[in-house]
């Protein structure tokens, strides 16, 4: 029997990014070991096996990648600047030669790095100069490396995936420059992770570079005519020479969830060609990639099963602070989230939460809740005439008034969608979670509007939904601070049943 020593140890750089946090649990659940080296282990320690190692450290920083890479069989670097406010090709660069100086030291025996497509011959972006030079820079490692290059990554919370979506759903009528006819050939997130796990078991010893993608090419117009297609959405893209790469980033901070510094380097890739020329991966590797109109359902059907897996803004080198009014954009989704302090035991924390609805009420604007539920009549919805089952407990699938249970945990978590009539989908989340005076009960409102009708819809209601939300969450916290007083026995008159009840209205 194997024993837990001989097994490889895997070091994964990038576990907090888009790519990096998908690869992560299926490291976990394979016959290594691993170990995650990020900037900030705080972050991720919560969110891992036991059994995956933590390492802080930084590319940047050469003397704190000695002891992550020591005892390393293999080593994912997938790790870029691009979001960096300073000199992005530098920071790579150095990064690049820190990682190879230290692996060769530490014996490390195979570097996977994933790249990006485009021909050397088309004078190249400075991001796409970037990603081939860093590769280059990785086998003075001496190790074998193992580099992926792909185009476009289709999968909910991509970072060009999110912008091609954010474009489709916000702009009926579209101004586009001449990048949108740029040709691609976009993967499927689960094809490229797949790429990713075959190119660590892979037998050979040479270093190779594979180019990924899916067995269809396409242009920027097209995927967003796809994607506007399986939405429903009618769209119309008119092609202008004259919107340069800083106008079009400028333009896309304000449409989309992409920062103007991200979206100009972005931009500036777009204008070359990301085609496959060389077609080994296909007989290397056991993997056949999905075509785009699949890759897109399939990112569609992720989203309603879980809001994302991963995003592309949770990496810690791309937060921006964006504007708070109406609520932070990720991709196509509104979050407007906020949490509240008590100190009471997670189980008081939650007791309001699993009782809320129903002849309980939402704690606040109970009056507005009612008369929201007429409207959602006459337009011909379900209203909040079914209540809930039962008026303590509550299971994934209930009903609840107008929303269902998509997700619970007791004492924790409950995700609510909402069935009424709105122009898009709707999601109302609790979460309490324990700290070390007692609990926060985090209350976060998610919205993913449908088209430009639903943005009117969300701004126009956002100021209302914020004083009722605000005045909720308030109030839960404060009954879950009387549950937890009566519950302990504590002899005051507002601690009585009747005087829960009470406060419990309007």
């Amino acid at each position: 029997m194997e024993t837990k020593t001989t097994k490889p140890l895997i070091l994964l750089t990038g576990g907090t990014g888009y790519v990096g946090g998908r690869l992560l649990p299926l490291l976990e659940q394979s016959e290594y070991l691993l170990r995650c080296l990020v900037r900030h282990p705080d972050y991720l320690k919560g969110t891992v096996q036991p059994s995956t190692e933590v390492a802080k450290g930084d590319v940047l920083d050469p003397s704190s990648l000695r002891n992550a890479l020591t005892g390393v069989h293999t080593a994912f670097y997938l790790v870029h600047s691009m979001s960096s406010a300073g000199q992005f090709e530098e920071e790579d660069r150095i990064g690049a030669q820190n990682f190879a100086q230290a692996a060769k030291q530490a014996g490390v025996q195979r570097i996977i790095y994933l790249g990006g497509l485009g021909d050397c011959d088309d004078q190249l972006s400075a991001h796409l100069r970037s990603r081939h030079e860093v590769g280059e820079l990785l086998k003075e490692s001496h190790c074998q490396v193992i580099e992926m290059r792909a185009s476009i990554i289709i999968g909910s919370g991509s970072l060009s995936f999110e912008l091609v979506r954010s474009l489709v759903e916000r702009l009926p009528v579209m101004i586009c420059p001449k990048w949108v006819q740029t040709v691609t050939q976009p993967i499927g997130i689960e094809d490229l992770l797949a790429y990713l796990m075959a190119a660590l078991r892979w037998k050979k010893k040479q270093s190779q570079v594979f180019e990924i993608g899916g067995p269809q090419t396409a242009t920027y117009g097209e995927l967003m005519q796809e994607y506007a297609s399986q939405r429903g959405l009618r769209r119309w893209l008119i092609s202008v020479p004259v919107l340069t790469p800083r106008l079009s980033s400028l333009w896309l901070g304000l449409i989309t969830p992409v920062y103007a510094r991200i979206g100009r380097k972005l931009i500036e890739s777009m204008r070359n060609p990301t085609l496959i020329r060389n077609h080994t991966a296909l007989d290397e590797f056991d993997v056949k990639p999905r075509p785009m109109n699949a890759a897109i359902a399939r990112a569609m059907i992720n989203e309603d099963h879980e809001i994302s897996e991963t995003r592309w803004s949770d990496a810690f080198s791309s937060t921006t602070p964006r504007p708070a009014w109406g609520g932070a954009v990720f991709g196509n989704r509104i979050i407007d989230s906020r949490e509240v302090q008590v100190d009471v035991s997670p189980e008081n924390a939650f007791a309001p939460v699993r009782k809320i609805g129903g002849t309980q009420g939402w704690y606040f604007g109970n009056f507005l809740w009612t008369l929201r539920g007429w409207i959602d009549l006459l337009a011909g919805g379900i209203g909040q005439r079914r209540g809930r089952r039962d008026p303590q407990q509550l299971r994934t699938g209930d009903v609840l008034d107008w929303w269902r249970v998509e997700k619970y945990q007791p004492d924790h978590l409950l995700r609510l969608t909402a069935e009424m009539k709105v122009p898009g989908r709707a999601w109302l989340e609790f979460e309490v979670n324990p700290t070390s005076s007692g609990s926060t009960i985090r209350q976060t409102a998610i919205f993913d509007p449908l088209g430009l009708s639903g943005w009117l819809y969300w701004y126009t209601l956002y100021p209302l939904h914020a004083i009722i939300f605000r005045r909720m969450l308030r109030r839960i916290g404060h009954l879950a601070e009387i549950e937890h007083a009566y519950s302990s026995n504590i002899p005051s008159e507002v601690n009585s049943p009747a005087a829960i009840s009470s406060s419990n209205t309007n």
